[in-house]
């Protein structure tokens, strides 16, 4: 079984023996993935090629539809009746025999083909005598599943686009997760609930609004075979924006027995192909800070549908991170659904009460449904630094789950990479993904784990109204109202958590210090956040002054004399 390493370097060296010159480094990419599919897909149909070039010419004129009796024979879900495959084309007539071979493609697969947009690229190719040079390469390489598992073959279309995306100034790594944030993530979504996912005959759905190259997708279901049920019947189903990383995912859906009909292409907010669909199990990792202003008509539309998906709330049109985690509660089936997003943190904390960020808590954690979030280290991913959180949300909590929130930190439990790859500069080791699992699962406190009721979360912000007051300090009062006149510029708020008496909050905490204030209940508004560095902070006491001068004396004895000098120095001025 190959590497992704070696497949990637071989791969990687014909784009400098073959295009360089001809192409600019950023449109590698579009001619590099397709033809690695397209050989992935020949290394499949291989064995069956005669069989079916045969079969088509004999019942071509005969049958309207010729695909059952084709898939049927060869056991697959596409095919190619051409005679030509990239490793029977020769230099003669390439340029007629290469259309002839992707028209050969069963329409499920050309559709996948048509998306990569080929056609300018093939023919500068040909034009400069390019192309039969690189179909010659990829006939060294062989891409089957037996020889590159799935599992691979992702992790090699990911390190090509994490290269690509460099060189084209691209965010780089954005349609893909990290393999080790992809298994910790599946591993919180699915290990809570083995029975659901137990036993025989058993059908259950994953979804990715995002579902880039289906790395996420693929990992979720090879999960619960390995770790659960070898038996259980996957399905998985996702969307994907990008036109490139979308065919690439389809593809890869077709070759492992998937159904790539339950891909599509186009925006999970504004085009969501899938509406009428729920599912048990729904993953992502949803671009971070990326602006919805295109999409921002649409989206506010629905927002005002009191059946529609963004009804709780929109966020600020500079991040749609929270718009895609209300698409998927959108998707949550009656009987119970499970979702596990990776987010960024201003989903936690950005907007005060009233704002859409704080709606949309105040809407998910009310309703019970947020049950667990992870911060993760900084330096996890390839286009970014940031730190992160997996949020485990479900409308079927367990028993002892109900109406609390865990929070883990994770935030150490790393290690250092010996190369970084992008910004990515730590990983998370098998044994620290079982840690945090188990840290999970066991749903007790520690120094690691903290656990809240929702309330806890939410406080009222009150306004405080100040009196305008002449020059002896008393309320001016307005004629007509009989009331004090308001000082708007002395107006405060107040956040006063939501299990706090607020009247007695008034009278002890804001009363002694402004004795002629008083609250306007009409303006109150109730927001939820969540402060991870609050929670988990510890105090570090200052250190001593013996510490402080031993550091001293070290550095001293380091620096072979030069404080002493310096001191003696000083006291002979």
């Amino acid at each position: 079984m190959a590497n992704h390493q070696e497949v990637s370097s071989f791969i990687w060296n014909v784009c400098d023996d073959v295009l360089r010159g001809l192409f600019k480094q950023h449109e590698y990419g579009d001619i590099i993935l397709p033809f690695v599919v397209l050989r992935r897909l020949d290394c499949v149909l291989e064995p069956h090629k005669d069989k079916v070039f045969n079969l088509y010419n004999t019942y071509k004129d005969q049958i309207t539809n010729i695909d059952p009796i084709i898939e049927n024979a060869i056991n697959l879900k596409f095919y190619n009746h051409s005679q030509y495959d990239l490793s029977r084309l020769t230099a003669n007539s390439l340029k007629i025999n290469f259309q002839n071979y992707l028209n050969g493609y069963s329409k499920n697969v050309f559709e996948i083909i048509d998306s990569f947009q080929l056609e300018k690229p093939v023919e500068k190719l040909i034009k400069n005598n390019r192309l039969y040079l690189l179909i010659a390469k990829f006939k060294e390489i062989d891409l089957h599943p037996e020889v590159v598992s799935n599992h691979v073959m992702g992790q090699i279309f990911e390190e090509l686009l994490r290269k690509f995306s460099e060189m084209s100034n691209e965010t780089s790594g954005e349609h893909y997760t990290p393999r080790d944030v992809v298994k910790l993530l599946v591993g919180l979504v699915f290990s809570e609930n083995k029975e659901d996912l137990q036993g025989e005959g058993k059908i259950r759905s994953i979804f990715d609004p995002c579902c880039g190259t289906g790395g996420m997708l693929t990992v979720g279901k090879d999960w619960i075979l390995e770790n659960i049920n070898p038996n259980i019947d996957i399905r998985l189903y996702g969307q994907e924006l990008n036109p490139q990383t979308y065919s690439i995912c389809k593809s890869d859906m077709l070759i492992t027995g998937q159904n790539p009909d339950n891909i599509h292409l186009g925006s999970s907010l504004s085009e969501d192909k899938l509406q009428r669909n729920t599912f048990d199990y729904m993953i992502s990792n949803p671009p971070y800070g990326v602006s919805w202003k295109s999409e921002q008509e649409f989206v506010e539309t629905e927002a005002k549908n009191p059946q529609g998906r963004f009804v709780a709330g929109t966020p600020r049109s500079s991040d749609g991170a929270l718009l895609f985690l209300q698409h998927m509660i959108s998707k949550m089936e009656d009987r119970g659904s499970r979702i596990g997003i990776v987010l960024n943190g201003s989903p936690l904390f950005t907007g005060d009460a009233g704002s859409g960020e704080s709606d949309i808590r105040k809407w998910i954690i009310e309703n019970d449904w947020l049950e667990t979030i992870i911060a993760l280290p900084d330096q996890l991913f390839f286009n970014t630094g940031i730190s992160t959180y997996i949020w485990i949300v479900t409308n079927q909590k367990k028993p002892h789950r109900k109406g609390k929130v865990q929070l883990i930190n994770a935030a150490e439990l790393h290690q250092t990479m010996k190369k970084s790859l992008g910004s990515k500069r730590k990983y998370i080791t098998d044994a620290q993904r079982e840690e945090i699992l188990q840290t999970y699962l066991s749903f007790e406190e520690n120094a690691y784990s903290r656990i809240f009721a929702n309330s806890y979360f939410g406080y009222t912000k009150v306004t405080i109204e100040q009196p305008l007051v002449d020059e002896n300090g008393l309320p001016v009062i307005d004629k007509k109202t009989k009331l004090p006149k308001v000082d708007g510029s002395l107006r405060d708020f107040e956040r006063i958590p939501l299990a706090t008496d607020i009247d007695a909050y008034f009278e002890t905490e804001v009363k002694p210090h402004l004795p002629q204030a008083w609250m306007d209940r009409s303006k109150d508004k109730v927001g939820y956040e969540i402060n991870f560095t609050k929670y988990f902070y510890q105090y570090k006491p200052l250190r001593t002054l013996q510490e402080i001068t031993a550091d001293l004396l070290k550095l001293e004895e380091e620096s072979d004399g030069l404080l002493k000098m310096i001191l003696e120095d000083e006291i002979s001025k």
